[in-house]
């Protein structure tokens, strides 16, 4: 199921941890799924101690649900949550495209001008996986332009929530070539130093995104309603 791919430069504790987290974000250990100390230690070739601290950070990152009897399980993450992070998102990233326009060198324009046509050259593949990691990739960098770390800490956060999600549930690629053209523009807005319209495309991406799903949650629950 998994394996550890040692590097000098991180402590073991530290590997099994973004291990089990990027599994959990992609959706390769899904909802409900029980988080066994022995089993994790013997499937990833380490011992039960770092499986243990893993599971208490994830936890912390509320991906994790620890409950008496139950042990440990991987949480679910819902619409409801996902509105919520949307709401969150919307402003911060509005606000990060805002200082990256101010701040951005031209070293960095052209590092963006390159990840945003990655991307688009990315939809022709098809493949969802390398989709969603440049749409991270090109949010990423631009709170990075931004300068600001306690911004960058903060949007972190928020993003790894909604990569979870992506991997879950966006299934439709119209969703993503939309995103291209709103990457455009915002790339556009801030190569260029508008700062105001580069916050304002950001804030009607994320905008977009959120009546996504809006959308979706109403044909998920229409499905449940039919079932």
């Amino acid at each position: 199921m998994m394996e550890i791919q040692l590097k000098v430069q991180k402590p073991l504790k530290d590997l099994v941890y973004l291990e089990l987290k990027h599994k959990i974000l992609t959706g390769e250990i899904v909802s409900q799924t029980r988080l066994m100390e022995i089993d994790l230690s013997e499937k990833m070739n380490v011992s039960r101690t770092p499986i243990r601290e893993a599971i208490k950070r994830l936890a912390d990152d509320g991906l994790v649900k620890v409950e008496p009897r139950r042990g440990a399980y991987v949480a679910n993450i819902s619409i409801k949550d996902m509105l919520d992070v949307f709401e969150v998102r919307e402003d911060m990233e509005g606000f990060a495209a805002k200082l990256a326009a101010e701040r951005i060198n031209e070293e960095e324009k052209a590092e963006l001008e390159r990840i945003a046509k990655a991307y688009d050259e990315a939809l022709s593949s098809g493949n969802k996986e390398t989709i969603i990691e440049l749409d991270e990739e090109f949010h990423n960098f631009i709170v990075a332009c931004s300068g600001n770390e306690t911004l960058s800490e903060l949007v972190n956060y928020v993003q790894e929530l909604s990569l979870r999600f992506r991997y879950l549930y966006y299934n439709d690629f119209s969703l993503y070539e939309s995103t291209a053209e709103q990457h455009n523009r915002i790339m556009e807005a801030i190569n260029n130093g508008r700062a105001e319209e580069a916050r304002r495309e950001a804030d009607a991406h994320v905008k977009a995104l959120k009546e996504f799903v809006f959308e979706l949650g109403k044909k998920m629950k229409a499905m449940g309603e039919n079932e």
